[in-house]
């Protein structure tokens, strides 16, 4: 028998289909069901990496994790990685199919793709008990709907149930639950079969009205209203980053000062996310050098596009700002492309960043960085003294050290090096993404800065990464199950369990 499926679509961005999907994942884990996510087509600036070396969007790779079942690039056959304005990378079944500005994508690609979309939710259906499919943006912009493969043409496709979720903390609920099912064709309101309220703050009952007003106007139940919650689950996109707990301390509010800069085409922003958990850390993000001040520790993070934001970082004054940084004592760590920014070289040849041209780095580590047009992706696992890291590559470019000024920051399982630490450990650049997510790593980063800055050390002992979100899906789960009528979702999935 084919999976069920349910479909989480939402009034616009940002309004929590992810974290809905992921608490669903998990509440039908624990139910004793095989339970998967999923998503056609996705637009994401932080991405995750299989087993078997696929790019994925990072919230499928969090909703398996959640539904404990292992990410495989079905659940997300379509990745679109912003690279330029109106360009994205395209990546089909976890590997780079090309580069495509949003007209040719829309007008060429779009019909193409329905055929592997469709097959991987065959493969789904044939493989699980219930799929989690989860919208894309709205379901109701007019301007894209004959092209939109993210939304209820998975609905169609896959027979699922829709649940609409608006977010009532950025205000007009109501409105953007009303104008969505008005711009919705018949066959696609038939679709929809409950409404979710999220993010909601302040007294429950004062909504009350509301609530049976907006189903007495769509003839839709409210299956629930979520409070709002805070909770360390990683986000993909860069809306999330101005919900982020990043902030502007006061002098000397915080022991220790960890500054990220905002880079144009950030990507993979989530390797500072531990930061957050560190007792007195402050956390900023630094668009303009002005902001910059001096921070105990900076982060370069990953980019789409090394070469657009190396320019960047120089028409800003960056460059001769963390020239400073570097005299001043700050510890500096560059990943990806922000590892590539710290070299001295970085060159073209095949135009994979650009037009082909070269351009000088920061010059703080003696490399040259050459791109090539067969991406890397795949876990890794390394060692740094005593500690045994896990992270994974994603990135374009070849790097190679130029002179013995520095040596490689990790010792890989596979026999290579990654990376390069100066020799006073100041500079750090390495491949490595989730290199913070080792938390027993990033606690004796800390402590290393506490101890020079004459505060004492904190306890090494830490509770692990994979910990920390077991516990963050449990809480999400149960916050989520308390507040939904679980019982009216299994009926729309046609499941009879006693809940």
């Amino acid at each position: 028998m084919p999976a069920k499926s349910i479909m989480i679509q939402g009034t616009a961005s940002d309004v929590g289909k992810s974290m809905i999907c992921t608490a669903l994942c998990r509440i039908f884990s624990d139910d004793g069901f095989k339970v998967v996510p999923f998503k056609s087509q996705n637009m994401a600036l932080n991405s995750f990496v299989t087993k078997d070396g696929g790019e994925i969007g990072r919230a499928q790779g969090v909703q398996a994790e959640a539904a404990r079942v292992v990410a495989t690039t079905d659940m997300n056959p379509i990745l679109l990685k912003p690279k330029q304005d109106m360009m994205s990378e395209v990546i089909v079944h976890g590997k780079h199919f090309l580069n495509m500005d949003a007209k040719t994508y829309r007008n060429n690609f779009v019909q193409e793709a329905m055929p592997i979309v469709e097959k991987s939710v065959r493969t789904l259906q044939n493989t699980y008990d219930v799929i989690v499919l989860e919208g894309a943006g709205s379901p109701a912009e007019i301007n894209l709907k004959d092209r939109d493969i993210a939304n209820m043409r998975m609905a169609h496709l896959a027979d699922a149930a829709v649940v609409l979720v608006a977010d009532i903390d950025r205000g007009g609920v109501f409105a953007s639950i009303v104008g969505t099912l008005a711009l919705l064709d018949e066959a696609e309101r038939a679709r929809v079969k409950g409404l979710i309220i999220n993010k909601f703050r302040g007294m429950r009952e004062l909504l009350d009205d509301g609530l049976a007003w907006v189903e007495q106007e769509t003839g839709i139940p409210v299956l629930g209203v979520v409070p709002y919650l805070e909770v360390n689950i990683e986000a993909e996109d860069s809306l999330a980053l101005s919900s982020l707990r990043f902030k502007k301390p006061k002098p000397g509010e915080f022991a220790v000062d960890v500054a990220m800069i905002r880079l144009p085409r950030i990507s993979n922003f989530t390797d500072v996310d531990p930061f957050f958990d560190e007792p007195e850390v402050g956390v900023r993000l630094i668009g303009k050098v002005h902001e910059l001040g001096t921070p105990d520790l900076l982060i370069l993070p990953g980019t789409k596009s090394t070469m657009d934001d190396l320019a960047w970082l120089k028409a800003n004054g960056f460059d001769q700002a963390i020239a400073r940084l570097r005299e001043h004592g700050t510890k500096i760590i560059g990943i990806c492309g922000g590892f590539q920014m710290l070299g001295e070289t970085l060159l073209d040849p095949d135009a994979v960043e650009g037009n082909g041209e070269s351009a000088y780095g920061l010059g703080l580590l003696p490399m040259e960085t050459i791109f090539v047009g067969n991406k890397k992706t795949v876990q890794m696992t390394g060692t740094r003294g005593q500690d045994l890291l896990t992270g994974y590559e994603i990135h374009l470019g070849r790097t190679k050290i130029l002179r013995d000024e520095v040596t490689p920051f990790l010792q890989l399982e596979n026999g290579r090096e990654d990376g390069a630490i100066s020799q006073d450990e100041q500079v750090i650049g390495t491949y490595f993404h989730g290199l913070f997510h080792n938390r027993t790593y990033t606690r004796q980063l800390i402590n290393d800065i506490r101890v020079k800055k004459g505060l004492p050390a904190l306890p090494r002992e830490v509770k692990s990464d994979a910990e920390r979100r077991e516990d963050a899906y449990n809480m999400l789960a149960s916050h989520v199950r308390a507040n939904l009528d679980m019982k009216k979702i299994y009926e729309l999935l046609s499941i009879e369990v006693s809940v």
